[in-house]
């Protein structure tokens, strides 16, 4: 990579989507472009891949192409049951939001969330954002999600 361009980083702290890798290429001179052009390498099981995509692929894209809302929207919600967390590393897990009977924004992880088990994406409509440094996550406790819609 070193000859093509420049890396970045490779390997990052989070859950799913460790082995991703991000770089510039050096541009080709009278190939397509002089300009220096992104390299993502999204690696691993499906669901990492889309996690790594969205988290930073789409954020890079949608700048490139001058979006105003880069970001994904945040919110919180209250976990419906306890979540499991070592700190170390942000966590992405995938959940769905859901409404309390009087009406308080809720969420449930859609079940295991290995990075393998692609229906956990497809069920999702949100991740529940685990920071670095948190733990466990208890029934009733307030956790930052941040919704998606139409990866799948």
């Amino acid at each position: 990579m070193s000859e093509l361009g420049d890396v970045g980083f490779w390997k990052i702290a989070m859950r799913p989507g460790r082995p991703m890798a991000f770089g510039v290429l050096k541009p080709v001179a009278g190939k397509f472009s002089a300009r220096k052009t992104l390299f993502f390498g999204l690696l691993g099981n499906p669901v990492a891949v889309m996690v790594t995509f969205y988290q930073f692929v789409r954020t890079a894209l949608l700048q490139l192409n001058g979006a105003n809302q880069i970001e994904p929207p945040l919110t919180q919600a209250m976990a419906e049951a306890p979540i499991r967390k070592k700190p170390g590393r942000t966590e992405f897990q995938r959940a769905i939001l859901g409404r309390s009977p009087d009406g308080k924004p809720t969420v449930r992880l859609t079940g295991s969330q290995g990075a393998g088990i692609l229906r956990s994406m497809s069920e999702a409509n949100c991740f529940v954002i685990l920071g670095h440094d948190q733990g466990n996550v208890a029934t009733g406790d307030w956790v930052d999600i941040a919704l998606f819609d139409g990866l799948l």
